[in-house]
């Protein structure tokens, strides 16, 4: 998929405040300090299209971006932050879940998980989730070149082993990095299949 453009929309700060569901959506979540401003400015070419910060949470909204003007790009709260008060973080876990069980037309969430850690309880809670709530994801791998070869594919496959204890058919993987768009083009051809294969079996989202 070539990116032609890519434009800001809004920011949401409630799931029915978000643009008319009439478009294929893709919306992309992970622990704070994931690497997934980066990953979003790397896919879409543009420096600062999702801003990044070194303060984990900072993103406390939905944000919406118009792809190629056919498609939403969405980039999610963070989960699991360390360093806000367990009433904001509730407020955030209840916008987290209203979105993506709400969302009509949220096709796929990719989730981000940091390669170079151990698999953390919090985000196999958040990937148990998602699959005991029917959602459609795919898991994502960031931050690959912090690591050596050997050792990010042995943490991947730890991640996989993992997985595998409660799931028998793990969903679609990828492997990235922004700092070297490794991934990125992996990621933009699924969402161009599927966009095709909306397309081509006639489904709409509009009312």
């Amino acid at each position: 998929m070539v990116i032609k453009t890519a434009t800001f929309v809004k920011s949401s700060g409630k799931w029915q405040e978000c643009p008319e569901p009439n478009m294929p959506e893709y919306a992309f979540i992970g622990r704070s300090n994931v690497g997934k401003s980066s990953l979003i400015n790397a896919m879409m070419n543009h420096k600062d299209l999702a801003k990044t910060s070194g303060t984990p949470g900072k993103t406390q909204l939905i944000n919406h971006f118009l792809v190629n003007e056919n498609w939403y790009l969405t980039d999610l709260p963070g989960y699991g932050y360390a360093k806000v008060s367990k009433s904001i973080r509730k407020d955030f876990e209840k916008l987290i879940t209203n979105y993506i069980l709400n969302r009509k037309n949220l096709v796929n969430l990719f989730v981000l998980v940091d390669s170079r850690h151990k698999p953390q309880a919090i985000d196999l809670e958040f990937i148990q989730w998602c699959g005991e709530s029917g959602v459609p994801f795919s898991i994502v791998f960031t931050k690959v070149d912090k690591l050596k070869p050997n050792t990010a594919i042995q943490n991947v496959e730890h991640y996989k082993a993992e997985l595998h204890k409660t799931w028998e058919d793990l969903p679609e993987i990828y492997v990235t990095s922004a700092e070297k768009k490794e991934g990125c083009d992996e990621i933009l051809h699924f969402i161009q299949k599927t966009n095709e294969f909306l397309i081509n079996n006639s489904v709409s989202f509009d009312e």
